[in-house]
């Protein structure tokens, strides 16, 4: 089985001739563009850690009153969305294996039916990951600078508007996009619609960063604490650092993926690139790992009823 991970309509590119493309794939058989060969048992592993962890931030928010604001929505629809990735990169792996080792009998229509559902679940789950992270960055963007007035800015109605929103909108997207897979405005879409969140989250996070080194100066230079001031900006250059890059790393590989499918199917070293489409799919199974430890569990509050849903205490 060539792979077993989900997406797979995207493993390789659509827009060559069959000839050229031939040629692509023979001059770069050799040295480190065979592939990265990835356990299916890392799948698995990452998969069930990942549902663990997001099944635990769901599991606290709903039950703790005081998480009932729309920050901690927000946290919770991506921990779903999160949740959602795993389930169904769970859910195709096992599907895959049962009918590769002669488990599960099925007709081929009812597999392409099968698969076609599978694969629009996960990218709606990455669609919408991608749209809370967002949301997420610009929550936290008006909790600073318009502190005074966020709760008749973000109303518990505007907040269920948006996550309904993004909700649909995934689903539409995802729809579109499974059945117009091999059309190059669709890729482009989606591509657009990543540098749009990366340019968003950037921006919004370094205007924060900026502010806060603001504020912390005029501290400092008042209160003559110079220690203080170098200690804060390093400590807000490591968050900005951890919560740009986790972004960049877990999911830049894949959108350049998509990126030379559409420039340059038939290139050499875009062929190579091709062949770790499986190590793209371990970023971003490992980004939703991660976005629990990033904007959950810092909360002490979340922390608290966590560690009570873990011990049954409630």
């Amino acid at each position: 089985m060539s792979t077993l991970a989900p997406l797979r309509l995207l493993r390789e590119p659509w827009n060559a001739s069959e000839g050229n493309q031939s040629n692509a794939t023979v001059g770069a058989s050799s040295g480190w563009c065979q592939g990265l060969d990835i356990p299916n048992e890392l799948f698995l592993a990452l998969g069930l850690v990942s549902l663990v962890e997001n099944l635990l931030v769901v599991t606290a928010i709903l039950k703790n009153r005081n998480l009932h604001s729309p920050t901690y929505y927000f946290i919770c629809c991506l921990a779903v969305s999160d949740m959602l990735v795993s389930i169904s990169n769970l859910a195709e792996m096992l599907f895959m294996l049962l009918l590769e080792h002669g488990v599960l009998v099925m007709r081929p229509s009812i597999v392409r039916h099968m698969d076609s559902v599978i694969d629009m679940l996960i990218c709606s789950s990455v669609v919408s990951s991608l749209s809370f992270l967002g949301v997420i960055a610009v929550d936290r963007y008006i909790t600073i600078f318009y502190a005074l007035r966020y709760h008749s800015i973000m109303t518990l109605q505007r907040a269920v508007v948006t996550m309904a929103s993004i909700w649909l909108a995934s689903t539409v997207s995802s729809t579109v996009l499974i059945t117009y897979y091999r059309s190059n405005t669709i890729l482009l879409c989606l591509i657009g619609f990543f540098l749009f969140m990366l340019v968003l989250m950037l921006v919004l996070y370094i205007h924060m960063f900026a502010l806060a080194r603001h504020h912390l100066h005029s501290i400092s230079s008042q209160q003559k604490l110079p220690t203080a001031q170098r200690g804060g900006s390093l400590k807000g250059a490591v968050t900005l650092t951890i919560l740009l890059g986790v972004f960049f790393i877990c999911w830049g590989p894949f959108f350049f993926h998509l990126i030379l499918i559409v420039t340059c199917p038939t290139n050499p070293f875009c062929t190579c690139f091709f062949s770790y489409f499986n190590l793209f799919l371990i970023l971003i199974i490992c980004n939703s790992v991660i976005d629990p430890l990033i904007y959950a569990f810092r909360s002490q509050e979340l922390r608290r009823t966590l560690r009570e849903v873990v011990t049954c205490s409630w």
